[in-house]
């Protein structure tokens, strides 16, 4: 009798413990790279807060979901519930992937699904239904070119880069997603940004197709030799006709996807000739301009010049160093402030840069700054041309003098021996303050840092206190929780409102956890008879309970059915008002 009661016992803890189940299920555990898979969240209690598997970092992707379906029943007096969540994948590489755990809240435990291995094999043949057989296939209808200006250019010579996805006046295009970007190792880059995708027309393979730019992107090639430009990979989703009409006589379309890809590229890049190539030649390739001006020729005593360097033209302007001026050393010459003033379109760099040296002169005289030169490479003559500028006189008219030297040859420079002056009027008088400072032990915020923490000894006791009651009304606790949960979800009900199947679900679980909070049951008791029965029983309006249920009821039906954002506005509303109204009703 003590064993079978023993028995008895262990049966009745163990149904207790496992009377709530929360487990993934999907439809296959192997498939094709091109099809699809279905997975259910199921539970047989209602929860909060689902917390999905990060689909995407497990290589799926969310082809449609979450869908929702809930069933309760009462067969023999005993209610059984049913809730779960479906996602339409479809996986995005091959290999043993993992579906990683979702988890969701009931009755304030935390419960996790099982981790899911799917094998995912090579692309398979699909069979094929006559009704849903598409008339146009994706494969032969759409296609990514990269359109390259120059395959043989120079080095820094640009080129330009522009992806065109073609496809047949049959498809429509729904959505694209890159896969690999492209790589363009051994290249300087500039990408020209698109602001809107317009649809032209065009000819490819001898018929018409409908094209769109995808990307520009410039390049300057900086060494020579076969260099490669990495493919662009794209993940395309599209929509193609069947052989089925609607009841209007419209062709019925169906969902189609295609993985394409423009292919690498090779760029057969020349190197610049070496012919009568200068010696100062820095690697400047286009058509430039050079000019070098002064701001002023003649100055006083204390005075500065700015010397501009600039060059101007078409080019690769933000790919070399502009020439540096050499100048007396009785001339004072600081780094030089550099502006670029460039832009880049799809036909290579334009506009220009600059060098603005600024220089001091220590001693009065006349002073040379030498002609300076400027070299590129010319590519609509393929010769090297070479800009040299007038030399500048600087006069300084007074200041410190140069001092005699021993003989010297003719045309040799002077070496000064005096010291300059210019900032001699710098800091020639010095004003000293006496500091003093109060110690620190025994001040006034010495003793306010000392009682202070006992003075706060009280506050932190009643703190506590009050801390220790709120967390002793666990039934308070629980009513507060309710409460956040349905304000949580009516707002989040708000953010959707111009989507129709997150704000429905966020709705119902508003309208569900507003009950929960107010009349204090819990999900599993929540059948209409009851409902009604304790709405009423608290001296809420017959009329206002009516329409709570009607609310709550349509909730599942609205998510499929069409709709319109006026009617989801007006569902929003009507939510508001039962809310507002039931929390003054009842008692």
């Amino acid at each position: 009798m003590t064993k079978r009661l023993f028995y008895i016992l262990f049966l009745l803890n163990y149904a207790a413990f496992a009377q709530v189940q929360f487990e993934a299920k999907v439809s296959k555990n192997s498939l094709g790279l091109n099809e699809r898979l279905r997975i259910d969240f199921t539970m047989n209690a209602d929860g909060d807060e689902f917390n999905p598997p990060n689909f995407e970092a497990s290589g799926f992707k969310v082809v449609s979901g979450p869908s929702q379906m809930v069933s309760q029943s009462w067969i023999n007096g005993r209610s059984t519930f049913n809730k779960a969540y479906s996602y339409t994948l479809m996986p995005m590489r091959k290999g043993n992937l993992v579906i990683k755990q979702a988890s969701i809240e009931i009755n304030g435990q935390t419960y996790k699904t099982t981790p899911i291995s799917i094998n995912v094999t090579n692309a398979v043949e699909l069979p094929k239904d006559p009704n849903q057989e598409p008339l146009v296939r994706a494969d032969n209808n759409l296609y990514l070119v990269a359109d390259i200006s120059k395959a043989n250019p120079y080095v820094n010579e640009p080129i330009t880069v522009v992806y065109k996805l073609y496809f047949s006046y049959n498809i429509g295009i729904t959505n694209w997603r890159e896969l690999n970007k492209p790589k363009y190792n051994d290249f300087w880059s500039q990408n020209i940004d698109i602001k809107q995708l317009v649809a032209e027309e065009g000819i490819f393979k001898g018929e018409r197709y409908r094209y769109v730019v995808l990307r520009k992107t410039v390049l300057y090639p900086q060494k020579s030799g076969n260099l490669e430009i990495e493919p662009l990979s794209l993940d395309i989703d599209c929509q193609v006709p069947t052989g089925r009409r609607n009841a209007w006589g419209q062709v019925q379309l169906v969902d189609d996807s295609k993985r394409v890809s423009a292919g690498s590229k090779i760029i057969n890049v020349k190197a610049l000739p070496e012919a009568g190539k200068p010696d100062d030649f820095t690697g400047a390739v286009g058509k430039f301009d050079f000019t070098v001006v002064p701001s002023r020729t003649t100055l006083q005593n204390g005075e500065s010049l700015d010397l501009k360097i600039a060059i101007t033209g078409t080019g690769n302007l933000k790919l070399f160093n502009l020439p540096k001026p050499v100048v007396p050393p009785a001339l004072e010459m600081y780094d030089p402030e550099h502006k670029e003033n460039v832009d880049t379109p799809l036909s290579g760099m334009r506009g220009s840069i600059s060098d603005k040296y600024t220089i001091i002169p220590q001693y009065k005289g006349n002073y040379a700054i030498k002609p300076m030169r400027f070299t590129y490479f010319d590519l609509g003559t393929l010769k090297y041309k070479t800009i040299t500028s007038n030399e500048i006189r600087i006069n300084v008219l007074d200041g410190p003098g140069v001092a005699s030297t021993t003989s010297s040859p003719k045309g040799s420079v002077k070496v000064p021996v005096t010291a300059s002056k210019t900032f001699a009027f710098i800091k020639q008088k010095a004003t000293l303050k006496l500091t003093t400072s109060e110690d620190f032990l025994g001040s006034g915020l010495f003793y306010s840092l000392v009682f202070l923490p006992f003075l706060a000894i009280p506050l932190l006791v009643l703190v506590r206190r009050k801390k220790e009651a709120s967390d002793n009304d666990v039934a308070g606790n629980k009513i507060k929780k309710s409460n956040a949960l349905a304000k949580k979800y009516l707002s989040e009900a708000k953010k959707h409102i111009n989507n129709k199947a997150p704000f429905y679900i966020a709705l119902e679980k508003a309208m569900h956890n507003f009950l929960k909070a107010k009349l204090h049951i819990e999900t599993s008791e929540m059948s209409k008879e009851k409902i009604i029965e304790i709405l009423l029983t608290r001296k809420a309006n017959s009329e206002t309970v009516n329409a709570f249920i009607t609310l709550t009821e349509s909730c599942e039906l609205a998510r499929y059915a069409p709709s319109t954002s006026t009617i989801i506005h007006q569902d929003y509303d009507k939510a508001v008002a039962i809310i507002s109204n039931l929390e003054k009703q009842i008692t």
